[in-house]
C-alpha cells in the first residue's frame, strides 16, 4: 500500500492484516469488460461514542459489509482510507491509498481493509489507535472535499454513528443540529453512505432524527443520495 501510516504498518508487520496486495501476478485475470473507475473514500470514526472501536461483533459486521463495497470495484479505481474523530491530523495517522490493478486486485484490497476494520477494537484496546473525545464528521468531509473530483464516479462510506460533536455543531440523543453544508461542495458525487447510523444510542427516534439531518445535509452539499444504515 502507498502512504501507509506507521500504526497500520505495525499492524501489517504483526501479521494482523496479511494484505499481500503486491503478491498478485500481472497475469492475474481481472475483468476485461470496460467499467468506469470509481473513487471509494472510506472514513473510520474513532470517536468513543462509536461502537466500531469497542465492539468486536459490530466491527466484524461493518468490515464484512465494507469488503463487499471494495470487491465490486473495477480496475483503476482508487480506495482511500482515513480516520477521524478530533480535529487533529496528528491524532489520525491512518492513511491508505490504493489503486485497483492486476497486482492489487479488488479481493486482495478488500481482504486487507476488512482485516483492519474488524481489528479496530483490538487496536484501540492495545493503544495502537486512540479512541477520541470528539466526532468531527462535517470537518472531515469538508477537508476531503478538496481532493475529490466528483465529475468522476465517487462514493464516500463513513463507518460512523453519525453523532456530530464538533466546534461546528452537535447532533445528540437529546437534540442539536448539524452545521450548514457548504453548498454543492460535493456536487456530482454519487453517494454518501453511513454504516452504523445511530448505533450505540439504541433509539429508533434518534436514528430517524440523525437520518433526516444527514439526508438534508448531504442534499445541500450536492450528493446524489444519502443512505444511513443502523443495521443491515
Amino acid at each position: 500500500m502507498k502512504r501507509i501510516g506507521g500504526v497500520v504498518a505495525g499492524v501489517v508487520a504483526s501479521g494482523l492484516l496479511g494484505l499481500g496486495l503486491l503478491s498478485g501476478s500481472a497475469d492475474a485475470a481481472l475483468s476485461s469488460e470496460p467499467a468506469e473507475a470509481t473513487h471509494l473514500v472510506i472514513g473510520l470514526d474513532l470517536s468513543k461514542s462509536n461502537p466500531l472501536v469497542t465492539s468486536d461483533v459490530f466491527a466484524r459486521q461493518v468490515a464484512d459489509r465494507l469488503a463487499e463495497e471494495i470487491k465490486g470495484l473495477p480496475v483503476r479505481s482508487k480506495v482511500t482510507v482515513r480516520s477521524f474523530g478530533v480535529y487533529d491530523t496528528g491524532s489520525n495517522p491512518l492513511r491508505i491509498d490504493q489503486v485497483i490493478s492486476a497486482r492489487a486486485r479488488p479481493a486482495d484490497v478488500a481482504e486487507g481493509i476488512q482485516a483492519l476494520v474488524s481489528n479496530l477494537p483490538r487496536l484501540v484496546s492495545e493503544g495502537r489507535l486512540e479512541a477520541q473525545m470528539k466526532t468531527n464528521i462535517v470537518p472531515f468531509l469538508e477537508t476531503m472535499a478538496g481532493g475529490l473530483d466528483c465529475s468522476k464516479p465517487t462514493k464516500i462510506v463513513l463507518l460512523t454513528d453519525g453523532a456530530e460533536d464538533s466546534e461546528l455543531g452537535r447532533l445528540t440523543r437529546s437534540g442539536g443540529k448539524l452545521p450548514p453544508a457548504q453548498a454543492d461542495a460535493f456536487a456530482g458525487c454519487g453517494e454518501l453512505l453511513m454504516l452504523g447510523l445511530g448505533r450505540g444510542f439504541d433509539s429508533p427516534s434518534t436514528t430517524a432524527r440523525f437520518r433526516t439531518a444527514w439526508t438534508e445535509w448531504s442534499d445541500e452539499a450536492g450528493f446524489d443520495r444519502f443512505v444511513g444504515l443502523y443495521d443491515w
